[in-house]
């Protein structure tokens, strides 16, 4: 193999693995938004009626753990992609 060959392989290589963590890193402003929404409109709810806090608890967990989920996918795709 010709040392052009082994550079290309090797270049090739390291450049998916780059790739891979910019997509995550792409992948994660989405559910980083998404939380702040989930308990900024959450706080904003308690605020307006403080009565329904514990309903409105309930809703922003659920809401969190949903949205993070997007955030553990997109951790776990570029390797599913990669080895498949």
């Amino acid at each position: 193999m010709s040392l052009a060959a082994t550079l290309a392989a090797s270049t090739s290589t390291t450049l998916s693995l780059n790739m891979g963590a910019v997509a995550y890193g792409l992948a994660a402003i989405g559910p980083g938004i998404g939380i702040g929404l989930v308990f900024g409109h959450a706080i904003e709810a308690m605020a307006r009626q403080p009565e329904a806090t514990g309903r409105i608890s309930l809703y922003m967990w659920i809401g969190f753990s949903l949205t993070e989920a997007l955030a553990l996918i997109g951790l776990i795709a570029p390797f599913i992609f990669k080895y498949s």
